[in-house]
């Protein structure tokens, strides 16, 4: 049986996904990006997206210290210090297997980072 969490962003229902879904032990986070914090520049957008990210992973009984992997897909790898900040911030304690990669572009024009995550919860 799966339990999904939906964070309410528009796209959920027009393209039909949702935020985070749970299958067993394993929970897996959709790609999540600043909505609401598109001004905040590089280190803030990340740092939002993490919040959004443990927020979908709480409702689902799962933690941050359950991330084995995450991806974060960005539009400007200069900046790489600023995202790579507040990721290692978050996960210092629990650091999980990631990615960093440059695209093209996202969504929104604002947009700075994406940030996907898995996570497995301990039985």
């Amino acid at each position: 049986m799966f339990r999904r969490a939906f964070s309410g962003a528009p796209w959920e229902s027009r393209i039909g996904y949702c935020r985070a879904l749970r299958a067993g032990d394993h929970v897996y986070v959709t790609g999540t990006t600043a909505v609401g914090a598109l001004e905040q520049g590089a280190y803030g957008q990340a740092r939002r997206c993490l919040e959004i990210i443990e927020k979908a992973l709480r409702e689902l009984g799962a933690s941050m210290a359950d991330v084995v992997r995450t991806r974060m897909f960005v539009t400007d790898i200069s900046k790489w210090e600023e995202f790579g900040r507040a990721h290692g911030e978050v996960f210092a304690a629990h650091p999980p297997a990631t990615t960093m990669v440059e695209v093209k572009a996202l969504i929104d024009p604002k947009m700075l980072i994406e940030i996907e995550a898995d996570a497995v919860v301990n039985p």
